[in-house]
């Protein structure tokens, strides 16, 4: 495989493939390599992201371009072998090298939504908000509904077990691990059709297309945890004023 081939040209003596080094026949396999993926990305010295829809042109601003709608840009599963790894290297159709993350990472930035510091490295990947962090799969999909949560774990740092045949649930139960892990209440800022009932939860991450603006907002140090119940979510939340709204009104924040 040329794979292998780059690694042994790095001096690598190992590889992980994760289309063919995973006994998806394996349900006990399977989860345990969904859940410790994003760290093995995180440990690995170098990743090779194959990009087979990209032909290196004599135009460096074509090559750039047709970079930008990759469908590996679209794809649920690669989010975290983008973000994970210490070096990204990416390779076009025929193996030719297309330049690091860091190198890229204008263009990626521009292509995915996530800032060039976190693509560098230099802002660690918890500085983004929750719905910052959601909106960078908004565009994403994957073959099987449950897995655009479940592929979003490592980005969340939470872990929760795989049932495949919950559906949308998947998305839900990721939200609600996120909120015992983190107290951002970003994790609310997001938006649906107003015509279809929703709860305080989002369905998917496409409700988080529009937040990649929002920066992170968590309670002092004082507040009251969360606390979930079948009646629904306690949360105790700031009032604030605000012009738009009457003076006996007040927006919580």
């Amino acid at each position: 495989m040329y794979s292998m081939n780059q690694a042994r040209k790095h001096g690598l003596e190992y590889a992980w493939v994760n289309t063919c080094c995973i006994n998806k026949d394996s349900s006990a396999e399977l989860s345990e390599a969904i859940d410790a993926m994003f760290s093995w990305y995180q440990n690995a010295t170098r990743c090779y992201a194959y990009l087979e829809d990209v032909s290196v042109s004599p135009s460096s601003a074509q090559t750039l371009q047709s970079l930008g709608v990759s469908r590996w840009f679209t794809r649920g599963w690669t989010l975290q072998e983008l973000l994970a790894p210490s070096e990204v290297i990416f390779y076009d159709s025929a193996w030719a090298s297309l330049g690091a993350r860091t190198s890229l990472q204008r263009d990626i930035s521009e292509t995915t939504g996530i800032p060039g510091d976190i693509l560098t490295g230099t802002q660690p990947l918890e500085s983004a908000s929750v719905a910052r962090r959601m909106s960078w799969a908004a565009n994403r999909n994957t073959t099987r509904d449950e897995d655009i949560a479940y592929c979003l774990m490592g980005i969340f740092s939470v872990y929760m077990p795989m049932l495949y045949g919950e559906g949308s649930n998947a998305f839900i139960r990721l939200q609600e691990e996120s909120m015992e892990a983190s107290d951002d209440h970003t994790i609310f800022a997001w938006r649906a059709d107003i015509d279809s009932p929703h709860g305080l939860l989002a369905d998917s991450p496409s409700a988080f297309a529009d937040s990649g603006y929002i920066q992170p907002f968590r309670a002092p140090r004082n507040h009251l945890p969360y606390t979930k119940t079948n009646r629904g979510l306690g949360i105790t939340l700031r009032l604030n004023s605000h012009p738009a709204v009457s003076t006996s009104e007040c927006l919580a924040a």
